[in-house]
């Protein structure tokens, strides 16, 4: 049922309402297409607001539901766009047009069914393939909804869906080909890269620290992000000087400010 433009209290509180009970959807959603947790919030915080904000947008065309689907599925787009860790697509279709091309498919489905592994496929996948795929198989929508709540046409919905299983299978594969190959590696490279800030800042207790260690000790990639956070870290200390002088006009103007926010009110005017 559509929900009336109004700004009525009642009004809002329907829809608050109504946008509530789908949070627990947009939740699963966000937290199939991204990375972790905390960045699944928030994306769904950044919808309700996106939301509240358009609220006078909703007429009830499509379901609330799809709607706000299309709002944190814009959102996540503009997150993921550059993703360096992303599959082509160009390079799967090639891989499966070969005719040797082919995949442990035991293998595979053991990694499909630990939601970890999933997850770290699904990262892989580019945000407009992940998204039709999560939608469609993890949490039942057909493929015309998707389309609506994507702003694509059906054919491009049921492509996306089709090229998306695609690169799902061979991220699972490659993915125990990685592992394999990374197995005498302490931590995964995320375990890792989520505990290098606390290691800047002598926050790890002597067990994790030593396992971060041994981890960049033996990883290709973690050393130099470790050494630009370092840098960055310093260069935005750097940037405080204790002799850098306020302008004499916006310091003017700050002490009027205060002053006159001290001034009893009887001896005003």
């Amino acid at each position: 049922m559509a929900l009336d433009r109004v700004s009525q209290p009642r009004g809002e509180q329907q829809f608050g309402a109504a946008v509530t009970a789908e949070l627990p959807g947009l939740y699963r959603f966000a937290r199939s297409i991204t990375a972790d947790g905390a960045e699944a919030e928030d994306l769904v915080g950044d919808t309700v607001l996106r939301a509240i904000e358009r609220q006078a947008q909703y007429r009830g065309e499509a379901s609330l539901r799809t709607w706000l689907h299309q709002i944190l599925s814009h959102l996540a787009v503009d997150r993921a766009r550059h993703q360096a860790h992303e599959l082509s697509v160009e390079d799967i279709e090639t891989r499966w047009r070969d005719d040797a091309y082919s995949v442990d498919a035991e293998a595979v489905v053991e990694s499909a069914e630990s939601a970890g592994e999933m997850r770290d496929a699904l990262i892989h996948l580019p945000q407009h393939y992940r998204s039709v795929v999560v939608l469609h198989d993890a949490e039942g929508w057909p493929a015309g909804e998707i389309a609506t709540a994507l702003g694509i046409s059906l054919p491009a919905a049921k492509q996306r869906l089709r090229r998306g299983r695609m690169m799902l299978v061979s991220a699972l594969a490659h993915g125990k080909e990685r592992r394999a190959a990374n197995s005498d590696v302490p931590l995964s490279c995320w375990d890792a890269r989520e505990q290098v800030s606390y290691y800047l800042d002598g926050d790890l207790d002597t067990s994790a620290r030593t396992a971060l260690e041994a981890h960049l000790a033996g990883c290709a990639t973690c050393p130099p992000l470790l050494q630009a956070l370092a840098g960055v870290k310093a260069s935005l200390g750097a940037l405080h000087d204790p002799d850098s002088v306020i302008p004499a006009e916006l310091a003017g103007r700050a002490r009027a400010h205060l002053a006159g926010a001290h001034v009893p009110s009887d001896a005003k005017g």
